[in-house]
């Protein structure tokens, strides 16, 4: 029997809480529509009964709300009121919102202290899309705010709660801009939940066919519910003691670990091979013990836990006489554990190695625009990524030195032979699972045949792409051109279309069109939401000096949207954030909230960011630069009147650009 979260409800609700001392505040937008739904619990106004039989409503109907971080706080809020709701009939408005805020405070001192909340999800009376997970907001990597997520989207207002949660309310004004938060909470999360619709419906799918309730998880756990679907039926346990599965190691000898196959030819890195051979590492504390590095022709590698790292930063272009090759392993991380049978050893091999060249199998048959096919990439990729992880079930340390320890070495076997074969050859980048090397137009057969050989030696498969030009600042971040192609009319119309940062040319009859690679701080095009997208000037003007060669002075003069200048701050609860200004002759600090959104210009003020406990101060732009807080958008027709001081920006995108070429900035005007 289908459950009844997989069926389409007619209502679904997109909400948001706000708890204060004497008063509750709860806002409901219809999912496809303009429908609200505001309910206060307060002496002035108390909506209590009202919002008990929306509840009752909600779960007669199998209606659903849809939250950012619901399961953490606004659907606890909910049992706990559906639970009391019958102890609380003598109760004055304010007396409930007291009970409701005690609650709540408990759960943030829970959340804080990584406890485990009250109510489990399987618990809830009201099932819940909680935007905040599915994202994966709370990994430490991504960890993100809503206020944080709204200066992402370029929301309207970075508005955080106008009153503070220990106030007792006293009149209809506070309990209005009360209102007014949430719903501007609401809209954002409305907003979230469009962009997410790919991923909702993968996970309303995924759900239907394995019999589980997805739909608030990350990837990471939609991956791993997918593994343990297969292969807990193929090994004939429950999930209880699936999950319970791990291997766990006293020590790792890298002697036992590395292939047989592994072997250089230069004193550099035959002395790496020695090294890591005579090592013993402690399982606990991986991360800090593997850390080697390689200084060799004039490039210094670093090999850590993550992969293999280098590059010269600067600008290198293929010309008549040489090219930029790049050499990428076909999913190597994955491969190699495929090629090699490679397993965590509580997984039978037997079962576990078809399995997980199933998946692989299953992924190379699904276009890359479809979400599953990064489902199965992910299945594919937390073998490793979670083998170091005591939580997970895959947890087996030394398959994660195996796989990062022999991934290395046979990336640096390639990059070795290259490096010694070809008369000329210019290392430029290594990272992880790719290198790229400028050679001698004339040794690209010998380059292929030397990649031909090493995968014949490694059982994996390489795939190549010629550069006309690559821009590196450092190893994650730089920008690379590939070559033109060749293609039809029709084809050039397509993606001169849909691609936005591709370059497109016409010689003659011939149809080219290049694409083009942006990566870490100069990508600006399509970023994730948890990405920091402050200052996208500097990127944007990065890209069209080294792309259209237009100068900084010159692109900046023609980008007039305010966005592309704003910076975001974000602060811990130990900081608080002020506006320094000038009352009377006198300096005043006028209190901000935590998150704010501002730019650099010619008459602002100096935000300060000050320590609640030690007294310690930070400027959040040192020197003479001064900032205009833009929280709340003020779109003006005229840019000048903005005020935004240019030549902090130019001085920002000089700095970037000489960090990659390093010249002075009269030789930059004229590049």
């Amino acid at each position: 029997m289908v459950p009844f979260f997989y069926s389409i409800q007619m209502n679904h609700w997109i909400m948001d809480y706000e708890t204060l001392s004497n008063c509750f505040v709860a806002v409901f937008k219809h999912y496809k529509s303009n429908v609200k739904k505001i309910f206060v619990v307060h002496d002035l106004k108390d909506d209590f009964d009202d919002l008990v039989r929306f509840f009752e409503s909600n779960i007669k109907n199998k209606e659903w709300h849809i939250s950012f971080d619901g399961l953490k706080f606004d659907a606890q809020i909910t049992n706990y009121i559906l639970d009391n709701n019958y102890k609380w009939m003598i109760y004055t408005g304010s007396e409930i919102a007291a009970e409701i805020y005690e609650f709540a405070q408990e759960c943030i001192k829970k959340s804080k202290r990584k406890e485990f909340q009250k109510y489990p999800e399987w618990k809830l009376h009201i099932k819940q899309l909680d935007l905040f997970k599915l994202n994966h907001w709370d990994n430490r990597s991504k960890k993100s705010s809503l206020k944080w997520i709204q200066f992402s989207m370029d929301w309207d207002n970075l508005l955080e709660s106008p009153i503070n949660h220990t106030m007792h309310i006293n009149n209809n004004n506070q309990i209005n801009s009360i209102i007014d938060y949430c719903i501007n909470n609401v809209e954002s999360i409305e907003a979230i939940y469009n962009k997410s619709s790919s991923h909702i419906k993968l996970r309303k799918s995924l759900s239907k066919k394995y019999n589980v309730n997805l739909f608030s998880s990350s990837e990471t756990k939609v991956s791993k519910e997918v593994f343990m679907y297969y292969m807990r039926s193929k090994m004939g346990i429950t999930r209880y003691d699936f999950k319970k599965l791990r291997t766990h190691r006293t020590s790792i000898d890298c002697k036992k670990i590395i292939l047989p196959y592994i072997q250089f030819k230069t004193e550099q890195f035959n002395s790496l091979l020695t090294k890591l051979k005579k090592t013993k590492l402690d399982p606990e504390s991986l991360k800090g013990q593997f850390n080697f590095s390689v200084d060799y022709k004039n490039v210094k590698t670093k090999f850590g836990l993550g992969g293999v790292h280098g590059a010269i930063k600067g600008l290198y272009e293929s010309d008549d006489n040489h090219i930029i090759m790049s050499s990428d392993v076909t999913s190597f991380y994955p491969n190699l554990v495929i090629r090699n049978q490679w397993s965590p050893e509580h997984f039978p091999k037997e079962l576990f190695c078809p399995q997980y060249e199933w998946f692989f199998d299953e992924r190379v048959k699904i276009p890359k625009s479809n979400p599953m096919n990064y489902i199965l990439k992910l299945i594919l990729n937390v073998v490793f990524g979670l083998s170091n992880d005591i939580t997970s079930y895959f947890y087996d340390p030394e398959l994660c030195m195996r796989i990062t320890i022999n991934g290395q070495l046979t990336l640096m076997m390639l990059y070795e032979r290259i490096m010694e074969e070809i008369p000329g050859a210019i290392s430029l980048m290594q990272n992880t699972d790719g290198i790229e090397i400028k050679i001698p137009k004339q040794y690209e057969s010998k380059y292929l045949e030397i990649c031909s050989d090493w995968e014949r030696i490694t059982k994996l498969s390489l795939e190549h792409t010629k550069y006309s030009k690559l821009i590196i600042g450092d190893v994650n971040n730089y920008i690379a051109i590939e070559e033109p192609r060749k293609v039809n009319i029709t084809e050039w119309r397509k993606v001169r279309d849909s691609k936005p940062h591709y370059i497109f040319n016409v010689k003659g009859s011939e149809f080219l069109y290049s694409p083009i690679h942006l990566k870490g701080r100069y990508n600006f095009y399509d970023l994730d939401l948890h990405k920091n997208k402050s200052k996208l000037i500097v990127a944007k003007s990065v890209y069209e000096y080294f792309i259209n060669n237009t100068l900084p002075e010159e692109y900046i003069k023609t980008n007039t949207n305010i966005l592309d200048y704003c910076i975001a701050e974000n602060s811990s609860n130990e900081w608080a954030q002020t506006k320094r200004i000038s009352v009377d002759g006198k300096i005043k600090d006028v209190q901000l909230q935590k998150t704010n959104r501002y730019y650099i210009s010619k008459n602002g003020c100096k935000v300060v960011k000050i320590n609640k406990y030690d007294g310690r101060e930070m400027q959040l732009e040192s020197g003479k630069w001064k900032q205009t807080i833009f929280n709340k958008l003020d779109i003006k027709n005229n840019f000048e009147d903005y005020n935004v001081n240019i030549k902090y920006y130019i001085k920002a995108i000089e700095n970037e650009i000489n960090n990659i070429i390093n010249i002075s900035k009269k030789q930059l005007t004229i590049f």
